[in-house]
């Protein structure tokens, strides 16, 4: 495994087990983006009932105990005491908050018929070139109708402002992937749709079978070498070699 690696994506997805009786169980799930571009998925780990900082400390401490010693980008969702596990385990990354939850969040905040003058005043704060101007507009949008009759999404982008901010330092190739999080959850809905069709898993290792298998026949589809290198993530390589220079090219 590699030393460094410039962004890893950490989420977790939900797979009924028998354990006595049926339960939903998290597995908590690591996609990292290597530093030829390549994908991988890093490990699946099934937890408790229940999602928490915790367990994931405890995942991030074996990555880093496998090899991983540095990694640029930490992208996750906005779990509580999530971002300080990430910096207890690698103290020079970045934790970045998916800017598309924050987004999906506030939509799911306002009646739908709403949502057409609501993004264009989100998108004033996630698009802005730098966070002053970031702070401004959503001081703006704050003060506005929206914000006043809103006040729920104003706090969903305060409460994780310093989880947000980094990606406005970064260019535009390095904010494109980590705004979106497609690359992991195409990842999670296919290993969604294999545990769903198959029902409840025997056990936590019947699970992981399943789990694995799904995931090599994602990353290595045929005619593909695995991890094959889309081009976008090309470009955004190239920028992180720019914006972490001092870090990717010292490997």
């Amino acid at each position: 495994m590699d030393a460094i690696w410039p962004i890893i994506y950490i989420d977790a997805l939900w797979v009924k087990i028998w354990s006595g009786s049926v339960v939903s169980k998290p597995v908590y799930l690591a996609v990292g983006v290597d530093t030829d571009g390549r994908k991988d998925v890093l490990g699946l780990w099934v937890g408790d009932e229940g999602e928490g900082a915790t367990t994931w400390m405890t995942v991030l401490t074996e990555l880093r105990n496998r090899g991983v010693e540095d990694v640029c980008i930490v992208a996750c969702d906005g779990l509580k005491g999530l971002p300080e596990a990430v910096t207890a385990t690698w103290p020079k990354a970045t934790v970045q908050t998916y800017v598309i939850h924050l987004i999906r969040a506030s939509l799911r905040l306002a009646a739908k018929q709403h949502h057409a003058k609501l993004i264009p005043e989100l998108k004033a704060i996630y698009t802005a070139p730098t966070e002053q101007t970031a702070e401004q507009a959503l001081a703006d949008f704050t003060a506005s109708e929206w914000g006043q009759r809103y006040p729920a999404i104003v706090r969903t982008w305060q409460s994780p402002w310093s989880e947000f901010t980094p990606y406005l330092a970064f260019p535009p190739e390095v904010r494109r992937v980590v705004y979106s999080t497609n690359l992991i959850e195409s990842i999670n809905a296919r290993l969604r749709k294999v545990t769903r069709n198959r029902g409840h898993s025997p056990s936590e290792q019947a699970a992981l079978k399943v789990l694995y298998l799904a995931v090599r026949e994602l990353i290595a589809p045929k005619g593909r070498d695995i991890g094959h290198v889309a081009a976008h993530r090309k470009k955004a390589l190239n920028q992180f070699s720019l914006f972490f220079e001092d870090r990717l090219n010292a490997r």
